[in-house]
């Protein structure tokens, strides 16, 4: 059974940067598509950025575009997500989510609907 964890959230002051870590594991797919995604008390969870295992293609929600960076380390079977210049409106809880990475990943990676497998998130607070 494929479990996802997530790591590294916490506390930071407005202007910082803070980077989460999901790290994969008793998954058997051949690639893998992981989306980071957050979720705001009272708010729709919303999707932050992709990436595809194999081929190493992002995509990012307009939201973050320029600030989030996610990336993926092979080797360590772990995502990333660097989130720079961080404002009181990232305050949210973050999961990280994955399923195979099909051929409809360029549009519909970001929707919460695309994947079967999540984490059980981490906290991250925006001081402002």
């Amino acid at each position: 059974e494929g479990q996802l964890v997530e790591s590294g959230g916490g506390l930071v002051q407005a202007g910082g940067s803070l980077r989460l870590s999901c790290a994969a594991s008793g998954f058997d797919f051949p690639e893998y598509a992981i989306g980071w995604f957050r979720q705001a008390p009272g708010k729709e969870r919303e999707g932050l950025a992709c990436i595809n295992s194999g081929s190493g293609n992002t995509y990012y929600a307009n939201s973050v575009k320029g600030r989030f960076t996610i990336s993926h380390d092979n080797a360590k079977n772990t995502a990333y997500l660097h989130m720079n210049k961080m404002t009181a409106d990232d305050t949210a809880v973050y999961y990280c989510a994955l399923d195979f990475a099909g051929s409809s990943m360029a549009w519909n990676g970001l929707t919460p609907g695309y994947y079967h497998y999540w984490g059980h998130g981490t906290q991250v607070t925006v001081s402002s």
